[in-house]
């Protein structure tokens, strides 16, 4: 139902043919324009707009206005010694972890000892941790430790969560862990872990990362073929929504498919297609919708500089999950319709340059103030130094930081909900974005979803062509990045600042090694005729697709198998991704 009247709409067309008639024709022929290089909106782009279904009150299907009725972050940001604030929410802190495990729980110390607020690790991987080799196997020579913390068994979690007893002991803390395919390995360790502290597991809270899918078109760390990949995320889907009903499952990524090169509408159609796979996983094995979708996250969908395109793609993602919720997947309850996603990073992060890198506070800055505006936090991430190199300086640190509080204590752009709604211009955006969504989420279903679609290569090669436009676009001159392609002569100049780093580089010249002998420890003091008993059993296992692996993962991590040893197992029986 429209907001005018007929009589209405054809008075504002018969303006609008007199508008570009007279003032806007007169113009264009001034400055010798074939058409106009700026545009403007008016009713007649929203004639259909209905208030209550597209956009609704905040915290109300379909929560385009806003996931909550009041913005939460007026409660739990910009109060204390750090943007966030002491409440009963318990959150794991700065995206971090390198080297070995000493090295890691020295930092957290360290950290916590300056008086910084950490929260629970939120962990950062190197990549044989996160593609399931040990520290000592051939193929993770040369990177172990180096994007990240090496962990290879329950000695590691125990040594890395030495920081974490006391008040933030394990059911008094979340941790993250950003891991995807050996997800369960992790698990296993934290169930492991609160056994041993006499912790109840039904107590622990955190978050994997676990969206396997988006590893076979964008990160890569994938380990197995798609569908035995899909049977472990169905194990812990079963897992955590009968014994660890306040743990997170996943946090179902677009980001990392935005940052290859997906374009806004293919990155929260993929997005979608593969959070659709991962809930019929939990409704197929018998579970209740509303009861294990409260457990399922979202991380974000990534983004780009054009803040009100951004702006408007995400709230048509919020109006479309709502609806597959309520008509596709039958949830009855409507607080489970929507998108519960960290959100954020609006500008996306490879956006940052490593040309004039301070430039990039100006584009993180815009970045938080136009998530402030749709109702999400107004993170002022990355900082201006991603591209530098891993490890975010002090300074860097405390510029995104004050970027937030100055948005939303100074600018106070964190007051209003959602005022872009009824904007003639991002509702008719947000409906066009919805439209290309929908297309392209029911070319995926033909496919048969989204694990076919990627088994296919179909989705793989629909970024791949998005990337090469990007590129394309670079090259002419159309796509501009201030200082990378435009503006770069002798006259511009590099504006730097200190930089100051919390961790001792030169441990990680020694981290390989000191693993290594680590691991060599462990086997020669664990009871390895019960640590071969436990791997048969994975491997038995593994051959049942009825049977759920991570008990089994339990009884091995209990063991002190290593991750390495475990996954062998697997991949004798599941083969290997290509």
């Amino acid at each position: 139902m429209s907001m005018y009247s007929k009589e209405a709409m054809d008075k504002i067309k018969a303006a609008k043919k007199k508008w570009e008639e007279g003032p806007l024709q007169k113009t264009l022929d001034r400055y010798k324009l074939s058409e106009s290089p700026t545009k403007f909106y008016t009713p007649l782009d929203i004639p259909n707009f209905d208030f209550l279904n597209d956009v609704g009150f905040p915290g109300t299907a379909p929560y385009v206005s806003g996931k909550y009725p009041v913005n939460s972050v007026q409660t739990t940001w910009g109060k204390g010694s750090s943007t966030g604030a002491k409440t009963k929410f318990k959150r794991a802190g700065r995206y971090s972890g390198f080297g070995t495990p000493e090295d890691t729980r020295d930092y957290y110390k360290q950290t916590m000892e300056k008086g910084f607020r950490v929260g629970g690790p939120n962990l950062a991987c190197d990549l044989p941790t996160q593609t399931g080799i040990d520290s000592d196997d051939e193929f993770a020579e040369g990177e172990v430790g180096k994007v990240g913390v090496a962990i290879d068994s329950l000695r590691d979690f125990e040594i890395i969560y030495e920081a974490f007893t006391g008040d933030m002991d394990l059911d008094k803390i979340a941790s993250n862990w950003t891991v995807n395919g050996t997800t369960n390995f992790f698990i296993a360790m934290y169930v492991a872990l609160a056994k041993k502290r006499g912790i109840p597991i039904n107590k622990l809270q955190g978050t994997p990362q676990n969206d396997i899918l988006k590893e076979y078109v964008a990160r890569g760390t994938q380990i197995f073929p798609p569908k035995p990949s899909m049977r472990m995320q169905r194990d812990t889907i079963t897992y955590c929504t009968e014994h660890m009903p306040k743990f997170n499952i996943m946090s179902i990524s677009g980001y990392h498919m935005r940052e290859f090169g997906a374009s806004r509408t293919q990155t929260v159609a993929f997005t979608i297609a593969s959070a659709l796979a991962y809930y019929k996983l939990g409704v197929n094995a018998g579970l209740d919708i509303d009861k294990f979708s409260r457990r399922m996250t979202w991380l974000s969908f990534g983004g780009g500089m054009e803040v009100l395109k951004e702006v408007s793609v995400r709230r048509a993602a919020r109006r479309i999950w709502a609806k597959i919720m309520r008509d596709q997947l039958e949830s009855k309850n409507p607080s489970n319709w929507m998108i519960r996603e960290l959100g954020g990073v609006l500008c996306g992060y490879w956006t940052a340059t490593k040309s004039r890198p301070l430039n990039n506070v100006i584009r993180s800055t815009l970045s938080g103030a136009f998530s402030a505006l749709i109702g999400d936090p107004p993170s002022c991430a990355p900082s201006y130094d991603e591209p530098l190199g891993l490890g975010h300086s002090l300074e860097a640190q405390q510029l995104e930081e004050d970027g937030a509080r100055i948005i939303m204590q100074e600018a106070r752009l964190c007051d209003v909900f959602d005022p872009f709604a009824g904007s003639y211009y991002i509702e008719s955006l947000t409906s066009r974005y919805e439209e290309e969504i929908l297309v392209i989420l029911a070319e995926i279903e033909k496919m048969g979803g989204a694990t076919e679609a990627i088994e296919s290569g179909w989705m793989k090669n629909e970024i791949i062509k998005s990337s090469d436009d990007w590129r394309k676009g670079m090259e002419s001159g159309e796509n501009v990045q201030v200082g990378v392609n435009k503006f770069t002569g002798d006259d511009e100049i590099e504006v730097t600042t200190p930089r100051t780093v919390q961790y001792d580089p030169t441990k990680r010249e020694t981290v390989e090694q000191r693993k290594v002998d680590g691991l060599k420890e462990l086997r020669l003091n664990r009871d390895n005729e019960k640590v071969t008993a436990s791997l048969k059993r994975i491997k038995d296992g593994a051959q049942d697709e009825s049977v759920n692996l991570l008990p089994l993962f339990v009884e091995a991590v209990e063991e002190y198998a290593t991750m390495g040893e475990v996954y062998e197992q697997l991949r004798d029986v599941f083969g290997e991704a290509l």
